[in-house]
């Protein structure tokens, strides 16, 4: 049988930069390699694409420092790539693209949508659903329609706050008591997001919020469970939930820090939920994720109240693939091993309608 070639991107130009890479070589240790001819593409934080050699070269970061460009053409007659280095040019062709990349111009598209215009199956969700999964305020307005409950929110845009902070402070005040938790629309693993207690903080949480995006959302605080499902899928193949997860946060919530640098956070399989919560998490994933238009895979996070309420969070269509991400953990535990989830993923690429 003759391998595929499968393209793995990773990276970014994202705030996710980093975990980027730290997934990327998670997911390339899983990958068949009795199937597939794994090619290794990065894109350095200034967005600049290079071929890179091997997964230990990601490892230490020396991938950055490499001398052959990587452009992706976006003719589907060719569907390949194109390397130049001191030698010339080159083209290979790929058969599957792997994008291990979190965030904006990863995640929220963009990439998607140049993969569409080259004619190559791709792992994950398609452009549509992409862009709206990573714009939290257009993901709320589609769960709203569902009448699946979520945190109240408050949008609010990055010039309303030059042109009158105090105004856009009263306006979240007169909504909402403290605390409030603030978040940019387009962020990915708790970047630029933060708890204000009182107007102080608001005002610099919705600055280090503007950082990131151009829109804001102020939220209502929720005091629960912070739980997660994972979803797989999509086309026609059914959509399958996994169990659900818990978020142990050794911080005052899961900011960025917490999630990668502070070992006393911890997750929980199947944790003890109240009532029936776990499985209403699982249905209402499965909803989200249909209703976004998603296919292959995405994560789903929810708060599950002491009183068994169900509150959804936010959607993520590339979840992280890192040794402590629950995405992949939650399908070990449902008996699928990391081997068998990425192998699934590359074929739901190419059973892509």
């Amino acid at each position: 049988m003759d391998k595929k070639r499968v393209a793995v991107l990773f990276g970014g130009q994202s705030s996710e930069h980093v975990v980027s890479c730290m997934s990327a070589e998670n997911v390339i240790s899983q990958i068949d390699q009795d199937k597939y001819n794994i090619l290794l593409i990065g894109i350095t934080e200034e967005g600049h694409w290079l071929k890179t050699e091997s997964a230990q070269d990601i490892h230490t970061g020396a991938w950055r420092q490499g001398r052959t460009e990587a452009v992706i053409i976006p003719d589907a007659v060719r569907r390949s790539v194109i390397f130049r280095d001191e030698n010339g040019y080159r083209e290979e062709r790929i058969d599957v693209i792997f994008p291990v990349l979190h965030g904006l111009y990863g995640e929220d598209g963009t990439v998607q949508g140049l993969f569409s215009l080259a004619g190559i199956p791709y792992v994950g969700c398609g452009v549509l659903a992409s862009a709206v999964s990573m714009d939290k305020l257009y993901t709320k307005i589609i769960v709203d329609d569902l009448g699946i409950r979520q945190a109240a929110y408050e949008p609010v845009m990055a010039w309303e706050m030059k042109k009158d902070m105090d105004g856009v402070i009263s306006r979240v005040e007169k909504r909402f008591s403290y605390p409030v938790f603030i978040k940019p629309s387009n962020a990915g693993s708790s970047r630029g997001v933060s708890k204000a207690e009182n107007r102080e903080e608001l005002e610099a949480g919705l600055k280090e919020a503007a950082r990131h995006d151009r829109k804001i959302l102020v939220e209502e605080t929720i005091v629960g469970h912070e739980v997660e499902c994972a979803v797989l899928g999509g086309g026609t193949k059914p959509v399958a939930a996994s169990g659900v997860g818990e978020i142990l946060a050794a911080a005052d919530f899961y900011d960025f820090d917490a999630k990668y640098y502070n070992a006393e956070s911890k997750t929980v399989i199947n944790p003890k939920l109240p009532g029936d919560a776990a499985e209403q998490v699982r249905k209402a994933a499965c909803r989200i994720f249909n209703a976004v238009d998603g296919y292959g895979l995405s994560r789903v996070d929810f708060f599950v109240t002491d009183a068994g309420e169900v509150v959804f969070n936010e959607i993520n269509t590339m979840p992280g693939f890192t040794a402590i991400s629950m995405y992949p953990m939650l399908w070990e535990a449902a008996g699928i091993s990391k081997r068998e989830l990425t192998n699934r993923l590359l074929t739901l690429a190419f059973e892509r309608e």
